[in-house]
């Protein structure tokens, strides 16, 4: 999706976390009764945990690529964050304790440049999200993750180049590919009083 407007990432957000507290509470997936047409549109998408009030990472788990339509990503988005390898999963104690936060992205364009080096100057920190590629190796970080980590370009895509179990430099070789895109983020302030589950 080319632009979302903040009616649509509301409720995109409350989409993710009623998907996300259904499959906790009772291990079902949720149904939406109504959303925008948009959603039937095809979009990348990642839903990422964090705890509240520490704010520390709890589970992210997306889909780069608008290979579906969004509805659907979002909420297979949003129950496997519950489940990210990386931590044990999301119990239902931890609900009321946890602020949802849904990034929608655009499609992902590949950088083009002379050569490798040029790459830093075509990133926009705080803009552009990265996406590196070699072989069978992947690796995407956001845009907010620069900004939050305060990374400078070449920073930025030695990380995403580790995120792709690669080496820092692996950005410099040409048979690496690099890509950018966009996100617009909506997150929850802090947890819901009541955890709703539909409809």
């Amino acid at each position: 999706m080319k632009s979302v407007s903040g009616a649509e990432g509301r409720k995109a957000l409350e989409i993710a976390r009623k998907a996300i507290n259904l499959w906790v509470l009772r291990g079902e997936k949720f149904v939406p009764v109504k959303y925008p047409g948009s959603f039937n549109q095809n979009a990348g998408v990642f839903t990422t945990i964090h705890t509240y009030p520490g704010l520390e990472l709890r589970g992210c788990i997306g889909y780069p690529e608008p290979f579906m339509p969004l509805i659907r990503s979002l909420i297979n988005s949003a129950i496997h964050s519950t489940q990210d390898p990386r931590f044990p999963r999301l119990t239902r104690d931890e609900l009321g304790r946890i602020v949802v936060e849904v990034s929608i992205l655009t499609r992902p364009e590949k950088l083009k440049a002379k050569s490798p080096g040029d790459y830093p100057k075509l990133i926009k920190i705080g803009k552009h999200g990265l996406i590196v590629r070699k072989w069978s190796l992947s690796g995407l970080l956001l845009p907010q993750v620069a900004t939050e980590h305060g990374m400078d370009a070449r920073t930025f895509l030695g990380h995403t180049c580790m995120k792709a179990c690669l080496p820092t430099d692996a950005w410099t070789d040409p048979a690496t590919s690099v890509y950018t895109f966009e996100s617009r983020v909506f997150s929850e302030r802090k947890p819901p009083k009541k955890l709703e589950t539909g409809p």
